[in-house]
Parts: C-alpha cells; sequence; structure tokens
C-alpha cells in the first residue's frame, strides 16, 4: 500500500509540475506576443563574427535566424571570419599582421582571406538549409541571397603604413537589399567587397553591418560577441546606454575585443537612424531570443535617447492603461475604472514608457482650490524595482505644480510606508476636499496621505 502511496504521489507531483510548465508557457507566449506584432515587417541586421559559427551553438543560432524569419522580419545577415583568416595563414605559414585595428592584406594574405570567408559563407547558408524533421527549421522555406550589394575602396596608408587589400565600404545598395527582403529573402553578407576596378579588399565585418543597416534605416542593428555586453569597470553589465554614454566607454581598456570593435559602430549607426544597437553574447544558447523578446534583455542596447520616456496619455493608450491597471483592480489594490470612465479621463493620465512598450501610469485629479490627488499609479508587475513608481510621482508632482496646486494627496490600501518614505504623511478623512470625502468608500477604509508642494 506504502508503495501505491507514493506511486499515486508521484503522478499527482508529475501532473501538477506538468501543468505549471503549461501555464508558464502559455504566460510567456501571451507576454512575447507584443513584440512579435511590432517586429514583424521590420529590418534587423544581425552581425557575428568566425567564432560564433565555429562555436557550439552555430547550429542553433541557425534556429533562433529561422524563427525570426519565421516571424516576418527582414533580415540581412553579415558575417566575420577572423579565427577562419588566422588558421589559413598558419597553415600556409604566413604572418599574421595589423595596424590602427585593421589587418595588414598583402596578396598572399588576400587568398587566404577569400579562401576562409568563402568557407564560412559556404557553411552558414548549409546552416540555414537544413530542413530535418524534429528539429526548429522542420518545414522552413528560407531562401538565403548574396551578391554584390558592397562596393568597397582601399584604406591607403594609414600613418605609413600600406594596408594594401584591406578597405572600408564606399557604398550599399540599399535599393537591391531591400528589393531582396521585401521577397522575403534573408540576404547573407560576408566582410568581403569588391572595387568598382574588380579588386577584392577584406572589411572589418563590424563597419559592414553598420553600413548596411544605415543605409537600410534598420530597426535594429545586433552585434554577437564574445561578451554578454558591455559592462563597467566593477564589471556589472550595463543593461541600455544612449549614444553619448556609450561612446564615452568605447576606449575603456576593460572591454572585451569584440566589444571595442562593434562599440563604435553601433554609436555612429545609433546616430544615423538606426533604431536600436544591441550588443549580446554568442556564447549563451538563445541569446538572441531573450534579448529581443524581453524587456529585461540579456545584453546591452544602445539608442540615441534613453529607452525611457515619461508623457502625456493619449486616447490610443486605453488598451495600455487597462492592462496596466486591471491586475491591481483584482487584488483589489485599485478601484475599478471602466473603460467608457478612463476614455473620459484620458487626459488625467501620465504614462511611463520603455522601448516604446507602456510599463507605468499615474493620474492627477484636480480638486480646485490648490488641492488634487495623485490616483492610480500602477507599474507593470515585471517592471517593478526599477524605479519607474517613483519617476511617475515626481511627473505628477511636477504636472500639480504647473497647475496651482499646494496639496497633494493620495488614498492607499497597501503602499502607506512607500508615500510616506517619499515625504507624505498621514491625515485623516476630514483632510479631503469636501468632493472627495462624500465619494470616500468606508468598506475600502483606504489611508489619506498628503504631501505639501
Amino acid at each position: 500500500m506504502s508503495e501505491q502511496r507514493e506511486s499515486g504521489a508521484g503522478v499527482e507531483g508529475a501532473a501538477e509540475k506538468a501543468a505549471a510548465d503549461l501555464a508558464g508557457f502559455v504566460a510567456w507566449f501571451r507576454q512575447v506576443t507584443p513584440y512579435i506584432n511590432a517586429f514583424r515587417g521590420k529590418t534587423f541586421v544581425l552581425a557575428f563574427g568566425g567564432k560564433a559559427i565555429a562555436g557550439p551553438l552555430a547550429k542553433t543560432l541557425a534556429y533562433d535566424v529561422n524563427l525570426l524569419a519565421s516571424l516576418g522580419i527582414r533580415l540581412v545577415l553579415v558575417h566575420g571570419a577572423r579565427p577562419q583568416i588566422e588558421e589559413e595563414l598558419r597553415e600556409k605559414g604566413l604572418e599574421s599582421r595589423h595596424h590602427g585595428g585593421y589587418r595588414i592584406t598583402d596578396a598572399a594574405t588576400l587568398d587566404c582571406v577569400v579562401d576562409a570567408v568563402g568557407s564560412v559563407y559556404l557553411e552558414i547558408e548549409a546552416l540555414l538549409s537544413q530542413g530535418l524533421p524534429n528539429t526548429p527549421m522542420a518545414g522552413s522555406r528560407i531562401r538565403v541571397i548574396g551578391g554584390n550589394f558592397i562596393t568597397a575602396r582601399p584604406l591607403g596608408v594609414l600613418d605609413g603604413v600600406d594596408l594594401q587589400y584591406s578597405g572600408m565600404v564606399r557604398k550599399v545598395d540599399a535599393e537591391g537589399l531591400k528589393a531582396q527582403l521585401q521577397l522575403g529573402n534573408i540576404v547573407l553578407l560576408s566582410c568581403q567587397g569588391a572595387s568598382p576596378t574588380g579588386e577584392i579588399f577584406n572589411l572589418r565585418m563590424e563597419e559592414v553591418a553598420e553600413a548596411v543597416a544605415v543605409a537600410l534605416k534598420a530597426d535594429k542593428l545586433v552585434f554577437l560577441t564574445d561578451s554578454q555586453g558591455i559592462r563597467d569597470k566593477e564589471g556589472r553589465l550595463l543593461d541600455e546606454l544612449t549614444a553619448d554614454a556609450a561612446q564615452s566607454m568605447q576606449d575603456a581598456d576593460w572591454l572585451s575585443p569584440d566589444i571595442r570593435r562593434g562599440l563604435p559602430c553601433a554609436v555612429r549607426a545609433s546616430r544615423q537612424g538606426v533604431g536600436r544597437a544591441h550588443l549580446i553574447g554568442y556564447a549563451q544558447d538563445g541569446a538572441l531570443l531573450q534579448e529581443l523578446f524581453s524587456r529585461e534583455g540579456i545584453g546591452t542596447v544602445i539608442s540615441r535617447e534613453s529607452l525611457e520616456r515619461i508623457r502625456e496619455a493619449r486616447a490610443d493608450d486605453i488598451g495600455a492603461l487597462i492592462a496596466l491597471i486591471e491586475p491591481l483592480e483584482a487584488e483589489g489594490i485599485l478601484v475599478h475604472r471602466p473603460r467608457e470612465l478612463l476614455e473620459r479621463e484620458i487626459e488625467k493620465f501620465s504614462i511611463i514608457e520603455h522601448d516604446n512598450m507602456a510599463v507605468g501610469c499615474a493620474a492627477l485629479y484636480d480638486y480646485g482650490a490648490g488641492v488634487a490627488e495623485l490616483a492610480c499609479l500602477a507599474v507593470d508587475a515585471a517592471q517593478r524595482g526599477w524605479g519607474y513608481g517613483e519617476q511617475l510621482v515626481e511627473r505628477i508632482q511636477s504636472r500639480a505644480r504647473a497647475a496651482g496646486v499646494s496639496r497633494l494627496f493620495v488614498l492607499t490600501t497597501r503602499a502607506v510606508h512607500w508615500f510616506i518614505e517619499r515625504g507624505f504623511h498621514l491625515e485623516d478623512i476630514d483632510s479631503l476636499p469636501a468632493q472627495k470625502r462624500q465619494m470616500y468608500n468606508l468598506q475600502r477604509r483606504s489611508k489619506v496621505l498628503l504631501k505639501t508642494l
């Protein structure tokens, strides 16, 4: 009997775990839906070096690229081949020489570059052509297109050193690339380019990716690097930076080699119209998906301006407000506000956004005579702890001061100490304006807190 009971308990435990896993999957799928809708039809440039292709996660990277393409994202892939070039040079007994961050590419070195880049290109094509059953690429119909989309020119002589066949991007055939992307093709570009005279030049992968992203006005430029992202001097990961802040770090000696090469390109691209530049690690399975399809991400994102923005709400924000408020209404933390009421009072609300998604809201109700209410303060559960609530309180206080309000009050059942820590103090119901006293819900018994502005 004991064994039967243990067996039954084991079955029940397995069933509960399966149910929990399923619930987690459903919740995750719903959370990523806004990203799927936002990314469909957008253009991403994904850049990665030869280490990523030579590493153990090359196959799963191909799976993730396939997934992005399946979601309707227009993809340009730019690959490098530094370790493969080094291997070719060693096999032929040639010296690897560099100057100013560029490879000195003589004729013999160029032959090694052509062989190595061609080999990596074919390997990537093969990875993206998989279609075996029971794999994420089963049934996929990815078309990978290459071509002479990059026109190169020689770097010439740098500090008295002739770089010979090392070059830089002269022109990008943006219209040709857009035509292929509109057909649903993935464009695969290498770190090589030809000049109008027919000469081949060795290019830096990062500069090719930058030039392509700028020419296409890409929505995202993603660098897969040898580091999880950009770290500060103490080793802490910086999840987001403005272009100005990122530029101030690009010469830091603690940055990894890939970050030092990619960071200046990311900064320039973000200043020239590319929506976001991301730097993430290639050594973590699924890093690309985690960075793109979660609010917190996994690497570093660089934008021209801060990803956080507080603004006044508009009529088309009603859906976002409801999504923020409903969970707190269900818990009894906030009083229910029907959609019709939100539509009538939309001008009273402020919204804080992170990467164009609403993560918090608050409202200001002016009762006249210098008294107003801070109401409906709500922050998305997944975004708490980032200071969004405090920023919203500051915004409401600024709006109140501008409207001539000298006393700001709030009613709360759960966050008394949070407001006290931010300068509010407890008062009794009699301190409320007469109109608010008449509406006071004796069953909720909300605490009254007041702050003098």
